[in-house]
């Protein structure tokens, strides 16, 4: 059988300090710049009413009990669950009871929604901007050059994430493009972020909003738009078809079992 020859490609050893280093480092700095341009841009939180954060409390409890029943005895988590269904079905929570079961307000003319817009689309000029100058920099002096090799196997499916900008059909999976390396900068960096800025730093939640925008995030729970009504009755159905169970239910017979091994 006839044994397949390994593939070699002749290239410059500089090619991997002259462009693999500019990009991380460039990458570090505008982490860190974009850091503090995004805390000198923050706006300080407006301090909230008694009403509107016992609604948003009031919901989060109810989360809380459903994700947490199984460490609550039955007749703890019974009253829990009653009292809630009961409050959110009755709308005791609701900071605005007489509005219940109205459309919620336009966010364009809230002055609050519009202010924690301007805030998101600060955050996202604060990456898209730094991202567009850095690609637009890669593409005109590094675009199809490879520079590196990873030291262990990879599957064809992963050629296309690994040599973007490199117009090759043939070449080893392995082998990294400049484009591909400032893709995995992008994400790969946070934990150099977290030592020099710290684990709340801009780079980091930034990366976050990208890779788990999820349904139950705050900003989506609480934001703009958002029918605090129809939550409440959501959770209130989830809360009333959970089939309790505890941690505790038959922890003598378990203990007790244990010991007899």
């Amino acid at each position: 059988m006839a044994q397949v020859p390994v593939q070699t490609i002749h290239r410059d050893p500089q090619l991997f300090y002259w462009i693999l280093f500019p990009i991380t480092i460039v990458m570090i700095l505008t982490g860190v710049l974009r850091h503090y341009a995004t805390v000198l841009m923050a706006s300080a939180p407006k301090k909230q009413d008694r009403k509107t954060l016992r609604e948003q409390r009031a919901l989060l409890h109810g989360i809380n009990v459903r994700s947490n029943y199984h460490v609550l005895s039955k007749s703890s988590f019974s009253a829990r669950r009653d009292a809630l269904i009961t409050a959110y079905e009755t709308g005791s929570y609701l900071k605005d009871p007489d509005n219940r079961g109205q459309p919620p307000p336009n966010p364009m003319s809230d002055p609050s929604a519009m202010e924690g817009m301007m805030g998101m689309m600060k955050n996202q000029m604060a990456m898209i901007i730094p991202n567009t100058l850095i690609m637009s920099w890669i593409n005109a002096f590094f675009s199809g050059y490879v520079i590196m090799k990873l030291p262990f196997p990879l599957t064809i499916k992963f050629k296309s994430m690994l040599q973007a900008g490199v117009a090759t059909r043939d070449m080893d999976p392995r082998w990294m493009s400049s484009i591909s390396w400032y893709f995995l900068c992008i994400f790969g960096l946070q934990s150099v972020f977290n030592f020099l800025l710290g684990s709340e730093n801009a780079a980091n939640q930034m990366a976050q909003q990208m890779t788990q925008m999820g349904p139950q995030g705050a900003g989506q729970m609480f934001g703009p738009g958002v029918d605090p009504n129809k939550q409440f009755l959501a959770e209130a159905e989830n809360l009333a078809v959970i089939e309790h169970y505890s941690v505790l239910d038959g922890v003598e017979q378990r203990l007790l079992e244990g010991i007899k091994v």
